[in-house]
């Protein structure tokens, strides 16, 4: 069929497309490609037709044959003539000839083969001859340039120097650039002649200088290696002479292995120079080297140590949040901070961009939070006890000049997880100090920071290492030990004390189940009523954490333990609330309750202690004397200021209206029983206040009534803190109604609901508001006195 002939077909008839993996045909060219038996008898019968031209589409990249479809094919090929078939292997050998660039118009599926309609593809000519030529003349000097680097350019070369068409030089030339699928692709369907040819010519100079660059890498590569087998050769020599001179002795069994060990480790490249110098000192220094040992030990800590961080472990937050809730009760605020935490390392593909602090009582779980999340993270856990530390060497390392130089507990922990990413617990960081030996604390500042913690310095180690990829958590029981500025590096989580509630759950999910399997119970050999185990969390334990409570269901396992060894008991073995006076003892705490009546002069305050809140009653009297104010029961210096406070708030407002009380001819005493405890801060003011007013004024407080917050010298009252705590005392104290300053109101959330619907807050802003609620009475307004020497001398005026 001529061209005439075929440019007139119509292209509404369907043609076959053959789908050509991995190339791309250009126009007016001649290409051979392989297609199995069954595409080929259709190739056949396209050949037998006067007008069967089928259409070359490129399949895309990745798609599997039997799955081919018209959405897996670029729609703009070439329609194309089929100059021979010939049989072949594992199919037919086919020769076509690309007549037309077209694109498909409308493509069909037919049995898994495709059929599609054409259009001509949009070209436009906007070269002019002049443009042309120049061009053509840049791609052929590039094609020259590239083909010099390879013998045998000639029979290449020379045809494209006698093509006159730029796109003949594309046609013929594409098959060997070495650039994508995608970009030839791109390539075809540009329809400007001049856009084409520039695109061409950048792919060229593309694939220049790549060709330059990998023959510049393969020379220096080939320099060094050269390098590398000379000095190889001279140490094999060296080796023999040492050798011959018996001198073999003084260098360890696997010294001359350090220098491959090294060379195939995954070292930065800086630390690797560091450590084949001393791989030098070790090989030249003879068989009497003192140094050797040391040397020894450096180099098996710089190859134990890891360099690079593994695979990375997706951080899965459902997964986190299930390990949280099976191995923490409570602390609700506590893990979903963690989630949040976590949910930011995933972001920051893993960089975990702050350092955790868990502060808090002990007890409460900080240490074991800090396994659970290396358990959900699928990391290594390495735990490192900071209590008692004063010496800097501990954190940073002793320098290797000393005698038994050891690198820092940093270093350590991480050569111990064997891993660059573990999860590193700081135990007890509020228990370091100082002294002539270095500032522990402060060599910490650079290890928690996370811009700076990049390049540790380990002065054992003597090359920086990278920390940024550790999770590091501190606990702390306090913060007023730990220094400003390494605070100011973590971020704090507050941990507080645990409700009796959650101390029972914590005590029947958790602590009973560990305890029967560590005492050989299990099998239900023991069982503790729930009425006994409230008993003991209430009589027996004091605290804040759960630590001395698992200490005294240890006693009971022990017990039982013995009984059952003993053969003096049926099992399983039921304790009851009746039995703990014979297995524990006399009960150790009590708590105080809210009393049934209270006298003039006596007020319950709320007090915040380290193991939990506790109800004080806070007591006065008055005698005659000469107006001087006693204070006991061991009270710190702010809580003496508040009495002081709150006398100067009464004898200001309560001078001429209380009961014709003398404050001049009257001394007054303040006690807070439990007086060999220390007691101190400033929330006790409300309750001070309170209780002065009722002794002058001979009214009661409601006993059921508790109150916090601190006051000032003007009657206002400020927000304290413990609310949480003081409320659940309260609570367990039977009192029904509570005043806290207004500020706190927001810090009722945070009650726990079933205590929170058991009572009635009162939120105050001032010493008016605190008295018209506890004793019904009005505070009279501030009576200002005017010095007697001032008044005559403005009367005289």
């Amino acid at each position: 069929m001529s061209t005439t002939e075929f440019t007139q077909s119509p292209a509404e008839q369907e043609h076959f497309v053959l789908p050509l993996y991995e190339i791309v045909v250009f126009p007016n060219t001649r290409t051979k490609i392989m297609v199995d038996k069954e595409t080929g008898n259709l190739l056949l019968q396209e050949m037998s037709r006067s007008d069967g031209h089928p259409i070359g589409l490129t399949v895309k990249t990745g798609t599997i044959p039997s799955e081919i479809s018209a959405s897996s094919v670029y729609p703009i090929g070439n329609l194309l003539e089929i100059s021979f078939i010939q049989p072949a292997e594992e199919g037919y050998l086919v020769c076509v000839h690309a007549l037309k660039k077209v694109r498909a118009d409308t493509i069909t599926d037919r049995e898994g083969r495709l059929f599609a309609t054409w259009v001509p593809a949009e070209e436009s000519s906007d070269l002019d001859t002049q443009a042309h030529d120049e061009v053509l003349g840049e791609i052929k000097e590039t094609i020259h340039e590239i083909s010099n680097h390879f013998q045998g350019s000639e029979q290449f070369t020379q045809p494209v120097d006698k093509m006159t068409s730029i796109d003949t030089v594309i046609g013929f030339t594409m098959p060997y650039v070495p650039v994508s699928l995608e970009e030839k692709q791109a390539l075809l369907e540009i329809s400007s002649q001049q856009e084409r040819a520039l695109a061409f010519l950048d792919l060229l100079l593309k694939v220049k200088e790549q060709i330059d660059f990998k023959i510049e890498v393969t020379r220096k590569v080939s320099d060094k290696i050269s390098k590398t087998n000379r000095e190889a050769i001279l140490r094999e020599q060296l080796r023999v002479i040492q050798e011959e001179l018996n001198d073999i002795e003084g260098n360890g069994p696997g010294d001359s292995g350090y220098r491959d060990r090294i060379n195939q480790s995954q070292m930065p490249e800086d630390v690797k120079k560091k450590a084949l110098a001393e791989v030098k000192k070790l090989e030249m220094g003879g068989p009497h080297n003192h140094e050797a040992p040391v040397i020894r030990n450096y180099l098996d800590l710089l190859l134990d140590l890891p360099w690079v961080t593994g695979e990375r472990s997706g951080i899965d937050i459902d997964t986190t949040r299930k390990v949280l809730e099976n191995n923490h009760y409570g602390l609700e605020k506590v893990k979903e901070r963690i989630i949040q935490h976590l949910a930011v390392m995933k972001l920051k593909n893993d960089k975990q961009g702050s350092i955790l602090l868990f502060a808090g009582p002990p007890g409460t779980g900080k240490t074991s939070l800090g396994k659970s999340i290396a358990e959900a993270l699928g990391r290594e856990y390495v735990r490192v006890s900071l209590g008692g530390i004063k010496d800097e060497a501990e954190i940073r390392g002793h320098r290797r000049t000393y005698i038994g130089a050891l690198p820092g507990r940093i270093i350590q922990g991480i050569k111990r997880a064997a891993t660059k990413n573990p999860v590193f617990v700081l135990d007890e960081i509020d228990k370091l100090s100082a002294s002539y030996s270095g500032d522990p604390a402060s060599a910490l500042l650079e290890v928690l920071d996370p811009e700076q913690n990049n390049s540790f310095s380990d002065h054992y180690l003597e090359v920086p290492y990278d920390l940024s990829d550790v999770l590091f958590i501190a606990t702390a029981n306090s913060l007023s030990s730990i220094p400003g500025p390494l605070l100011d590096r973590m971020e704090l989580i507050e941990i507080s004390s645990y409700t009796k509630h959650e101390v029972f759950a914590i005590a029947k999910q958790h602590l009973l189940p560990k305890t029967i399997e560590e005492h050989g119970l299990d099998g239900g050999k023991l069982q503790i009523e729930d009425d006994a185990l409230s008993l003991v969390i209430e009589k027996y334990t004091r605290e804040a954490g759960v630590r001395g409570l698992k200490k005294q269901l240890d006693r009971i396992a022990r017990y039982v333990s013995e009984k059952i060894v003993s053969g003096r008991a049926d099992l399983p073995y039921v304790v009851s609330a009746e039995m703990l006076g014979e297995i524990l003892g006399k009960e150790v705490f009590r708590h105080e309750a809210a009393r049934s009546r209270l006298t003039p002069g006596v007020a319950t305050g709320l007090a915040w202690t380290p193991v939990g809140g506790e109800i004080l009653f806070i007591e006065g009297t008055f005698m005659p004397g000469t107006g001087k104010l006693t204070l006991t029961g061991q009270l710190g210096d702010v809580m003496k200021e508040s009495a002081n406070i709150s006398m100067s708030l009464i004898r200001s407002r309560f001078a001429h209206s209380a009961n014709q009380f003398d404050f001049m001819t009257s001394d007054i005493h303040i006690h807070v029983p439990s007086g060999a405890t220390p007691k101190d801060g400033p929330s006790a003011g409300v309750t001070l206040f309170t209780a002065l007013v009722s002794l002058i004024t001979g009214k009661t407080v409601d006993p059921k009534l508790g109150m916090t917050g601190e006051i000032t010298l003007s009657g206002a009252v400020l927000p304290v803190g413990g609310i949480k705590e003081k409320v659940l005392a309260a609570h367990r104290a039977g009192l029904t109604k509570i005043i806290l300053p207004k500020e706190n109101e927001r810090d009722i959330e945070e009650i726990p609901a079933d205590v929170r619907d058991e009572l009635t807050f009162v939120p105050v802003e001032s010493i008016e508001e605190v008295l018209r609620e506890a004793l019904d009475i009005d505070l009279p307004e501030m009576v200002l006195f005017t010095p007697r020497s001032s008044l005559a001398s403005v009367q005289n005026i």
